[in-house]
């Protein structure tokens, strides 16, 4: 058996849990070539998005060699994983395979399979989301996928990917027409709420997913998966609109500075204190 420590090594995360099919299949094909890890929450902890667990203590349990369930976010398990259980710097990051898609604006905003793969490009590493369509019977093909997930991530190994650039990566039911490079679509949203009375006569509401319905144009990854395209979206870290810099009413904001902070004196006292500082 050759030494772990001269293969590549391939963190792996989801807000499934670390016991979903998806990531343990892909843990299995992973471990074919590198030494995978899996650091993953104990529990389902969907459109969690990018929050960290601040105001409680984070505890982990290993659950057999180089699996470890974290009852915090999927962002917490990539701080964990880096600083605590690794022995070295993951080479790469695979956030899935997530069960369910995560298409367009929306998605990639709420979901924690993303914002898994998103902390570890904030943290230098090469890291990939992979999430998967069920067929019309919410059966997924995971066999066929993460063979197709292996080879992405044999190429991540070999090529990387540039600063701040994150993989979102869908993949459809078969058959599969082919693999679309697409842009960010759109889902519109109107969720559900739904009511009800707790045992003590109080109200309680649970938020449901609403029925979402796809637009935007042919291109976006919302429309290409739902024609079979696998698509592969690069998102990047830094979400400026740079082309929206000048926008009048930003000028008009710059401007409203010395009527609102001078005339209450504001600047004045704040160069007083750093003259009194000196």
């Amino acid at each position: 058996m050759s030494d772990p420590a001269t293969k590549p090594l391939v963190l792996l995360t989801n807000d499934d849990g670390h016991f979903s099919p998806g990531i343990l299949t892909l843990a299995s094909r992973i471990r074919r070539f590198a030494d995978a890890w899996i650091v993953a929450p104990d529990r389902e902890r969907s459109a969690n998005s990018l929050s960290l667990t601040l105001r409680r203590p984070l505890r982990i349990q290993k659950v057999r060699p180089r699996v470890y369930a974290v009852d915090g976010t999927p962002a917490d398990c990539i701080y964990l994983a880096l600083k605590k259980l690794l022995p070295r710097r993951p080479d790469l990051i695979l956030s899935g395979m997530n069960l369910g898609c995560n298409l367009g604006q929306q998605d990639i905003s709420y979901s924690g399979t993303v914002a898994a793969a998103i902390q570890g490009t904030f943290l230098g590493i090469p890291s990939a989301a992979v999430s998967l369509i069920p067929d019309g019977k919410w059966n997924y093909d995971f066999e066929a996928t993460a063979r197709f997930v292996e080879e992405t991530a044999r190429l991540l190994l070999r090529h990387g990917l540039p600063a701040g650039v994150t993989l979102n990566i869908n993949i459809p039911p078969p058959p599969v027409r082919g693999i679309k490079v697409a842009k960010l679509g759109q889902k519109r949203y109107d969720p559900e709420i739904i009511e009800k009375n707790d045992p003590r006569g109080e109200k309680y509401y649970w938020i449901g997913p609403g029925s979402p319905q796809a637009s935007g144009n042919c291109d976006a990854d919302v429309r290409a998966a739902g024609r079979g395209f696998i698509t592969i979206t690069p998102l990047h870290a830094d979400l400026t609109d740079y082309r929206r810099m000048r926008l009048p009413v930003l000028r008009k904001l710059r401007g409203s500075f010395t009527p609102i902070f001078c005339s209450s004196g504001a600047v004045s006292k704040t160069r007083r204190r750093r003259a009194a500082s000196k």
